[in-house]
């Protein structure tokens, strides 16, 4: 008794607002776990940082040792394989669930005001996770990374306006190098992890000081409660799902451990360079088109993406009750799907 009596003098606990914020109502369908999908990106994100902290140790960001470093991760650390396969798998797992959870909020118009700048926030998000990916693939320093880090530096190379000064900045000289083993290693283990974290606070305080907007489904009944408390009914969803996702987790890695290509060659190009799944469609639109018009259309998309709220308002405004942005959106969405099969099954 005398040491949780010293425990509530030495770190004061307000316990009033403790069960104002664990009896916050949450919307009713959030019951349903496929709405509630915008956590996942979220716990997948510590599950990143907590095993990127344990390969960082082993890692050796310099040319000449960086694939060796990598190979003796896997092959001879205790465990190592499975820490770069949990790794590598909660990093799948999170762009798919934000793509998903992205998608919720898009369809749902839960963008609207006065939650605009939250869905900034989010886009915000989106691009620093595929940036992660690049980068940590890259960090492999096998062939198809090394020369994916290459290609990728030319596109950026392609940027309107800030081409050359983004391609000299990211390869840290003309050619790739240790400058730029350097700085992708920088980047993906200390900036992107720092700018991610202050702007999922940012998000997860827009969501509770607005609160999620409440979705009204055919069928339900007008005197059914149209909240539940966040503890425990909800508190307790969120922990099914995590234990769901991290079964899921440790099932992947553990039956499709990830594996290690040929190390870099820069003076041998592989005949097929692929990159992770979700750069498939953009891939597929620099295939199809030139390199000026295959850096354009991305920047263009993100664009429209970042300033979606405003572009629908003004749809919404012009051409009241047509729907006009849900079907932008499902065509949208449509032609991704379509150039990211095209890519997957093609030779």
């Amino acid at each position: 008794m005398a040491l949780v009596n010293w425990l509530r003098k030495s770190f004061p606990v307000d316990e009033e607002a403790l069960a104002h914020m664990s009896s916050e109502p949450i919307p009713n369908h959030l019951k349903k776990w496929w709405w509630a999908l915008g956590g996942t990106p979220a716990y997948m994100f510590v599950v990143q940082v907590v095993t990127g902290f344990m390969l960082v140790f082993y890692y050796v960001p310099n040319p000449e040792y960086a694939y060796n470093s990598i190979s003796h991760i896997t092959n001879v650390v205790s465990y190592g394989w499975l820490i770069r396969s949990i790794h590598k798998w909660s990093a799948n797992i999170m762009v798919a669930a934000l793509i998903l959870h992205m998608m919720r909020v898009f369809f749902t118009r839960a963008y609207r005001e006065p939650r605009e700048l939250n869905w900034m926030f989010g886009v915000g998000l989106f691009v620093l996770t595929l940036v992660f990916g690049f980068t940590g693939y890259s960090l492999v320093y096998e062939q198809m990374s090394y020369w994916a880090m290459q290609v990728g530096t030319e596109i950026a190379g392609a940027t309107p306006l800030i081409g050359d000064w983004m391609v000299s900045f990211l390869r840290g000289g003309e050619d790739i190098g240790q400058n730029t083993l350097t700085r992708f290693h920088t980047l993906h283990v200390i900036i992107l992890p720092v700018v991610t974290m202050g702007l999922l606070a940012v998000h997860i305080y827009l969501i509770r000081a607005h609160g999620v907007v409440p979705l009204q489904f055919e069928g339900e009944k007008e005197t059914e409660k149209k909240t539940f408390p966040f503890f425990p009914d909800h508190f307790y969803t969120e922990l099914v799902m995590v234990s769901l996702i991290m079964f899921l987790l440790v099932a992947l890695a553990l039956l499709f451990p990830v594996h290690l290509g040929e190390q870099a060659n820069p003076n041998v190009t592989p005949l097929h360079i692929k990159p992770e799944w979700y750069f498939y469609p953009v891939f597929r639109w620099l295939k199809i088109t030139n390199l000026t018009i295959g850096v354009i259309g991305p920047i263009v998309f993100l664009g429209l993406l970042f300033f979606w709220p405003f572009v629908d308002k003004f749809f919404e405004k012009i051409l009241p009750g047509k729907e006009v942005a849900m079907w932008i959106g499902v065509a949208g969405a449509m032609t991704i799907s379509l150039f990211l099969l095209w890519e997957t099954f093609a030779h």
